[in-house]
């Protein structure tokens, strides 16, 4: 077991009162990330027409997948350590005007293979945000405030989820697979306000005088079983997160046969659950502490995951949807604010990042895999995506309550310059 530990409480902090610059910030992260999960997620309820445009079947297309997250580490590494020597504004705005104008090339995409290609570079310019905006928010605003803001950065992700679903259910049989990845070039107009509303974090502004604590072995030493620990975390996280969610509108589709408008309904409805859960258990993990908010977010999914893969009708399915989306999204709400506590001095833009995206490395071809597991249990030609899911999402439930249990804990430490 990993001894629960605080770091000593000194130095520069974020302060302890909201102003508006600290309002701001948590605008612009939030922001970030939810236009990164929309475009990330727009492939997702597009595969079938993907393959059978590129003239090949689903596990094919969901490579595309698997190359955004397995790419996504490059980029949490490169933009991670230039925010962490340069600083947190100049490192954001260039990761979100990267996957932008990714997101826009991948519209004229003439071939699989291309495809493939440009969401690997997109996967690198993704990479760098989320650990960018959450190193900048926790940072800046109050330390009391840490958990909510949490929930707030995470419920980014399903968000982002939920207006892919609409901007599907809405546009998608007007504008095809091309003008949606169009529509997804859309978050670079939110470099427009970074520049003109979001301050420098004064914590990075004071540790320019402290150049050692940027060394990244220097500040690595003595961490290493830490950071170990983390990736192994995070591994299990992306599992919980893409395992119930990259493969769930196709079994919508093509396992219980809803049209178009029911999937778009019920992913905006599990999206919703999502939301609520980051802001709930984010909230909780300032009570009960980031551990056991974890640990008791993924037990739950346990007790949903039968209904969530198993029922029949699109009433009975949302609502399973929505409760294990609040449970998975719940776990996750707690996940920006831990990474960045457990986060050595000097690396708070690296370490989350990398770790995170080294995750998303080791499940990169999760969805992939699950889909060959569902087509090597389909019956009468139709692959059996339920199986798949609920397997994956019952051991990675409990492998995260072990480990959350395990692992460190530093709530509320307070940031060194």
């Amino acid at each position: 077991m990993i001894r629960v530990c605080r770091r000593r409480e000194i130095g520069m902090t974020s302060g302890e009162a909201w102003t508006a610059e600290s309002r701001n910030v948590v605008v612009a992260s939030f922001l970030g990330w939810m236009l990164d999960a929309f475009d990330f997620f727009l492939v997702v309820f597009v595969l079938p027409r993907l393959a059978t445009d590129f003239k090949t079947d689903i596990t094919a297309v969901t490579l595309g997948i698997s190359a955004t997250l397995a790419m996504r580490p490059v980029g949490a590494f490169l933009f991670g350590r230039f925010a962490d020597r340069y600083g947190r504004r100049p490192a954001l705005m260039a990761s979100i005007l990267l996957y932008s104008a990714m997101e826009l090339a991948t519209a004229f995409s003439p071939s699989l293979q291309v495809f493939i290609l440009l969401r690997a570079l997109y996967g690198i310019a993704m990479g760098g945000e989320w650990g960018i905006g959450a190193s900048l928010a926790f940072e800046t605003v109050p330390i009391r405030s840490r958990g909510l803001v949490s929930g707030i950065l995470q419920a980014g992700y399903p968000c982002g989820y939920l207006v892919a679903a609409v901007v599907y259910g809405l546009l998608f049989d007007r504008i095809g697979w091309r003008g949606m990845f169009v529509v997804g070039a859309a978050p670079a107009l939110l470099v427009l306000y970074i520049f003109s509303k979001v301050p420098e974090s004064r914590t990075w502004q004071a540790s320019r005088a402290q150049p050692g604590q940027r060394s990244l072995w220097g500040a690595l030493r003595g961490h290493w079983m830490l950071a170990l620990y983390a990736i192994v975390l995070m591994t299990c996280f992306n599992a919980f997160s893409h395992g119930t969610q990259d493969l769930y509108p196709t079994f919508l589709e093509k396992q219980r046969g809803f049209s178009t408008g029911t999937v778009s309904a019920i992913a905006v409805v599990y999206n919703i659950g999502a939301i609520l859960g980051g802001l709930w258990f984010g909230s909780l993990s300032s009570r009960l502490g980031r551990r056991r908010a974890i640990a008791l977010a993924a037990a739950l999914s346990l007790i949903v995951l039968p209904f969530w893969a198993y029922s029949t009708g699109p009433v009975a399915l949302a609502i399973s949807a929505f409760a294990m989306q609040f449970m998975v999204q719940g776990a996750w709400g707690v996940v920006p604010v831990h990474l960045n506590e457990l986060s050595p001095e000097g690396l708070r833009a690296t370490f989350p990042g990398v770790v995170y995206q080294l995750g998303n490395l080791l499940t990169s071809f999760d969805v992939t895999l699950q889909a060959a597991i569902a087509a090597a249990r389909a019956q009468d030609g139709r692959p059996d995506y339920a199986f798949a899911l609920a397997v994956l999402c019952a051991v990675i439930a409990v492998a995260l309550v072990v480990l959350s249990l395990l692992g460190p804990e530093r709530r509320n430490v307070r940031f060194a310059a």
